[in-house]
């Protein structure tokens, strides 16, 4: 009967320390430190809520940045990859579809090297981001779905370069833009009276 009560008492000591306390202090210190990030990085304009820096949206409309492809078509719920090997006929028929979608949509660049991260998901199928090479490879069809002449072609890549994130401590990761605020600084760009 005493082995019976000490493991009680340790399953209720444990089940208040990692169930309760434990997660209490990690948002307090989550709000403290960095309140944004640990709600969410929601982004809002005149108060509505249009997404999350941290999950990936669809943007299909030619005059915006086009995000990585997603295997759960952006849905946070089912998140994932497509568990495709690199030998899947599957994988090759969509990378194909893809690249040809994408040189098209881009024609008058002639540009036929289109970066990988737009012709592969991510792990999680809701990264936010892409490469800053997958960002310019679209200025092509950017500028005239905005009525934009060729011309504006350096402001867009002075653009995505000011929305170009470094990687993490300098040496983690890669350089890479954020798709949604790339998106909204591109509205907001081409939304000013002189263009």
């Amino acid at each position: 009967m005493r082995i019976i009560t000490i493991a009680l008492r340790l399953f209720i000591i444990m089940t208040l320390a990692t169930g309760v306390v434990y997660p209490l202090l990690i948002t307090a210190i989550g709000q403290l430190a960095m309140p944004a990030r640990a709600s969410g990085s929601i982004v809002s304009i005149a108060g509505r809520t249009i997404g999350s820096q941290l999950i990936g949206q669809k943007f299909e409309e030619a005059k915006y940045f086009w995000p990585r492809p997603s295997a759960v078509d952006y849905n946070p719920l089912p998140s994932g990859g497509s568990n495709l090997s690199w030998t899947s006929s599957e994988l090759r028929q969509q990378v194909t579809k893809r690249r040809e979608m994408l040189i098209n949509s881009t024609a008058p660049s002639g540009d036929s090297i289109v970066p990988i991260d737009l012709l592969f998901s991510s792990g999680s199928g809701l990264d936010p981001h892409i490469s800053p090479e997958a960002a310019r490879f679209q200025i092509s069809r950017i500028l005239p779905a905005r009525g934009l002449d060729a011309g504006h072609r350096n402001e867009l890549i002075a653009l995505v370069d000011s929305h170009t994130e470094p990687r993490d401590l300098g040496f983690l990761g890669e350089p890479r833009v954020d798709v949604l605020m790339l998106n909204l600084a591109l509205d907001s760009l081409t939304a000013s009276p002189e263009k």
